[in-house]
């Protein structure tokens, strides 16, 4: 389809729209809306948070009676099924807006094309494609729940430049900087879990909380304890969110563990320690998007291995820790050099003193 300035203008605002949602609509989609007529826009919304109104309900709102004939510019197909909130959809069209440009269809069963063939059958013009990457990228989480059945999976590493994350002991306090541990909250925030092993809160025993003065959510906090052997006394059982503990269901759970108001989820074992595939799955049914993974080289390693990491976001220090310190990644070695798994590198920021690499691994499709 063929769009112009005024369309591309139009949708790149609703994009940035939508992205003030980052940290605050899951499990929804992050969805922005402008409406335009004549060549000026005279509606602007976005969805802040579930039970909230949907971006085009914003938008109407802003626009009032302008809205009849006006083309909406939406970064996601219009839901057209009763949720928290009535179908967007019928809004539109019981507002006379003329045409309908959607960055992406909404692959929710619910929806998935419902939305945009309501429109067309009402007599509003429907367009679709416009700043499609930009707007897949902007629900890499929900999509993947929605196409794949399990979340996006981010691993976040922090390491020297010699490649190691902690010395030999499992020190790891710190290795980057206050910007960038600071840099990696914001990461935090747009999370629906952040997910550790049970190694790191033994060495560290990490809080893993989201601490932004300006967000009233924590994350889902995981645990990946195939052993339960998270001490009832970790630090991050005490704070406010939800903590979730993942073993293997043949494997007794200790009285202790119980009584740590952390819920603990048995789940099949695989090689000898938790199934790591039926985790993410098990978060995909909890309505979990993004996952951020923030732990040593044996569970990212397993992730990694197994093809689960759809992206890494790498803290590198202008430091180093020796060769007996811990690794990045826990991995079998190569005998050939042309069987290397190449990174494609979307983006190299400093902050502070470190670099900041945002990485995915070969044929990793958004």
């Amino acid at each position: 389809m063929s769009f112009g300035a005024f369309d591309h203008r139009c949708m790149a605002e609703a994009i940035a729209l939508a992205r003030r949602g980052l940290a605050t609509t899951m499990p929804n989609p992050r969805v922005g809306c402008v409406l335009a007529r004549e060549g000026r826009v005279i509606g602007r919304g976005w969805h802040e948070r579930p039970g909230g109104p949907h971006a085009e309900i914003v938008a109407l709102a802003d626009a009032g009676d302008d809205a009849r004939g006006a083309t909406a510019y939406v970064t996601l197909e219009p839901c057209a099924h009763e949720g928290r909130t009535g179908p967007c959809a019928d809004a539109l069209v019981q507002a006379g807006v003329g045409a309908v440009v959607a960055a992406i269809r909404d692959p929710n069963p619910r929806v998935d094309g419902g939305g945009l063939a309501k429109l067309e059958a009402a007599g509003v013009a429907v367009r679709t494609g416009l700043m499609a990457e930009a707007a897949r990228e902007l629900n890499l989480g929900f999509l993947s729940r929605m196409e794949r059945g399990r979340p996006w999976v981010r691993v976040k590493l922090a390491q020297s430049l010699d490649g190691r994350t902690a010395l030999a002991d499992g020190t790891s306090q710190w290795i980057t900087g206050p910007a960038a541990r600071a840099d990696v909250q914001h990461w935090r925030a747009r999370a629906c879990t952040v997910m550790t092993g049970v190694g790191t809160v033994l060495a560290d025993d990490p809080s893993l909380d989201l601490r932004l003065e300006h967000i009233d959510r924590q994350p889902l906090r995981v645990i990946v304890d195939s052993h339960w052997r998270t001490p009832g006394t970790a630090r991050t059982l005490s704070l406010p969110g939800q903590v979730l503990i993942a073993g293997r269901e043949d494997v007794e759970r200790s009285p202790a563990l119980e009584a740590s108001g952390a819920e603990c989820l048995a789940l099949p074992a695989k090689e000898r320690r938790v199934d790591l595939g039926a985790l993410l799955s098990a978060l995909a049914g909890r309505e979990v998007n993004e996952v951020q993974v923030e732990a040593g080289g044996t569970l990212c390693g397993a992730l990694l291995r197994e093809g689960l990491v759809d992206e890494l976001l790498l803290y590198q220090a202008p430091c180093l820790l020796g060769h007996e310190g811990k690794p990045t990644f826990e991995l079998p070695g190569l005998d050939d050099m042309a069987l290397r798994p190449v990174l494609q590198v979307l983006e190299r920021v400093m902050v502070g003193e470190d670099l900041r690499m945002r990485l995915r691994p070969p044929h990793r499709e958004v």
